[in-house]
C-alpha cells in the first residue's frame, strides 16, 4: 500500500494557533496542546472582562460626578443631581457628564444650577 500524504489544513490550523499564542510565556506558546487550551481561556477571558470593563467605567464615571457635584453644593448628591437631569429632561449621560466634570468644572455648574 502507498503512503498517503495527510492535507495542509491541520497544519494550517496550527500555525493560526502559534501565531495567536506567540506571546504567551514559556509552553504555553511552545506546546500545541496547551497552547489551544490556552487560547480558549485568553478569548473567554476577553469575553467575560468586556462586560467589566463597561462596569468599571461606569462606576469611575459615577464617582467622578459625584466628588464634582459635592464640592460645590453640600446638599446636592449624585442621584440628586441624575434625577433632576432625568425630570427636565436633559439627555446627558454619564461618560459625557464626567467628561464636563473633569474639564470644564463652570460648565457642570452651570448644568446643576439650571435644573435646580
Amino acid at each position: 500500500m502507498t503512503r498517503i500524504k495527510r492535507g495542509y489544513i491541520a497544519r494550517r490550523r496550527r500555525t493560526k494557533t502559534s501565531l495567536f499564542v506567540s506571546t504567551f510565556r514559556g509552553a504555553h506558546s511552545k506546546l500545541t496542546r496547551i497552547g489551544i487550551q490556552q487560547k480558549i481561556r485568553a478569548l473567554a477571558s476577553a469575553d467575560r472582562d468586556r462586560g467589566r470593563q463597561k462596569r468599571t467605567f461606569r462606576r469611575l464615571w459615577i464617582t467622578r460626578i459625584n466628588a464634582v457635584i459635592r464640592e460645590t453644593m453640600v446638599s446636592y448628591s449624585y442621584s440628586r443631581l441624575i434625577h433632576d437631569l432625568y425630570k427636565n429632561q436633559l439627555l446627558l449621560n454619564r461618560k459625557i457628564l464626567a467628561q464636563i466634570a473633569i474639564s470644564n468644572r463652570n460648565c457642570l455648574y452651570m448644568i446643576s444650577n439650571e435644573i435646580i
